[in-house]
């Protein structure tokens, strides 16, 4: 090897370039690209349901309610359970299912209303909304 110093005590220019630093800062890109490609390929297929014909009419709602005395009515007229359940199975057999909308007393009985609930699932109506919950917070 040569002497880095000549005999004038000055330093002799490298003429050499230092490739280190460009190897690591390639391994680092590549190695970004390696994690950042099986990211960008991933693709999630989802069955998005297709929007509503603009002639089509919203299904109908329907309301029942419970007092506070725990009498249930079906659209403002008192009902008895038996009936109830003949309402819930004729609606139940409908091509389009209607809303229902509950809106129970808070001063009711909890039995009641969740006789209600579990009726209207027991017959397969999903179309099922409890109203009147502001109520409810202290």
């Amino acid at each position: 090897m040569p002497p880095l110093y000549s005999s004038r005590d000055e330093p002799e220019v490298m003429m050499e370039i230092n490739t280190t630093p460009l190897i690591d800062v390639m391994l680092v890109l590549l190695v970004m690209l390696i994690i950042t490609i099986p990211i960008q390929l991933h693709a999630v297929n989802l069955d998005m349901p297709v929007g509503n014909p603009p002639n089509a009419a919203p299904p109908p709602e329907l309301q029942i309610d419970i007092d506070a005395k725990s009498v249930v009515y079906w659209q403002g007229t008192p009902i008895a359970a038996e009936e109830l359940e003949a309402k819930l199975t004729t609606l139940a057999q409908q091509p389009v299912q209607p809303v229902l909308k509950i809106r129970p007393n808070k001063d009711s009985q909890y039995a009641v209303f969740a006789n209600v609930l579990s009726s209207t699932r027991r017959k397969g109506l999903n179309k099922v909304a409890v109203i009147g919950s502001e109520q409810f917070v202290r």
